[in-house]
């Protein structure tokens, strides 16, 4: 049997070349009016998913990548 790549996790997740999980903040979508600019200017940059998590989303994102 052929291993596919979980598609949700493939489109919000991406490897760096040192194995890192890149990813983007969440709740940046929708009631920006509320939220206030410094916390709209954090949620704009990238961030690094946690190492504590960073194993099963590899193991998501995985047979695409091979």
């Amino acid at each position: 049997m052929k291993l596919k790549s979980h598609k949700a996790s493939a489109k919000r997740f991406t490897l760096t070349k040192s194995g890192l999980v890149k990813m983007n903040h969440s709740h940046h979508r929708h009631n920006l009016g509320i939220k206030t600019a410094k916390r709209k200017r954090h949620l704009r940059s990238g961030t690094y998913l946690s190492a504590s998590f960073a194993p099963t989303v590899k193991a998501l994102i995985a047979p695409a990548k091979k």
